[in-house]
């Protein structure tokens, strides 16, 4: 499938209040390899999963009070979460996840080139943290983010306009 046709099926809408089974959802499926691994019953994994969800929603609410929470869409339905911060100096892309089943067919790709394509016309870096360990950060290597910093199991990379040439991929 081409770039493009990713791109015409992909769209955002902002989070809305009756979301949130919706984002948990998507939370969940973030945590489901590690998940995997314990011994705990569904209840405590459930249980684990609404405390965790709970704090990452409040943490992201507080420090990112004036970012743009989307729900992703693909062909209409909701398959993932971007979350995007800006100000005068750089964008933050805080989150970036989607179900499974919408992994590894161009949809972050797209999404991450229109950051990418707003950010170089306004000049600006695009700033993102990951797991060293996590898929991803080949996706972000290939749109040109480099890495700025490590700290434990994180990355923080970052896509400048100025070494971005061309048209984006």
């Amino acid at each position: 499938m081409s770039p493009t046709a990713v791109a015409a099926r992909v769209a955002v809408r902002p989070v809305e209040a009756g979301d949130a089974g919706f984002l948990r959802k998507v939370y969940a499926a973030t945590r489901a390899g590690e998940l995997a691994l314990v011994n705990w019953t569904v209840d405590q994994k459930d249980a684990f999963l609404n405390m965790q969800f709970a704090a990452q929603d409040h943490q992201y609410r507080g420090q990112y009070a004036h970012a743009d929470r989307w729900v992703v869409l693909v062909d209409g339905e909701p398959a993932g979460r971007y979350y995007v911060d800006r100000d005068q100096d750089r964008i933050l892309i805080v989150d970036i996840a989607l179900l499974p089943q919408h992994r590894g067919q161009g949809v972050g790709t797209s999404l991450l080139e229109a950051t990418l394509k707003d950010a170089r016309a306004a000049r600006l870096p695009v700033v993102l943290n990951v797991e060293v360990s996590n898929p991803a950060a080949g996706l972000y290597r290939r749109l040109g983010f480099t890495k700025t910093a490590e700290q434990g199991i994180h990355q923080e990379m970052t896509w400048l306009p100025d070494s971005a040439t061309g048209e984006l991929p």
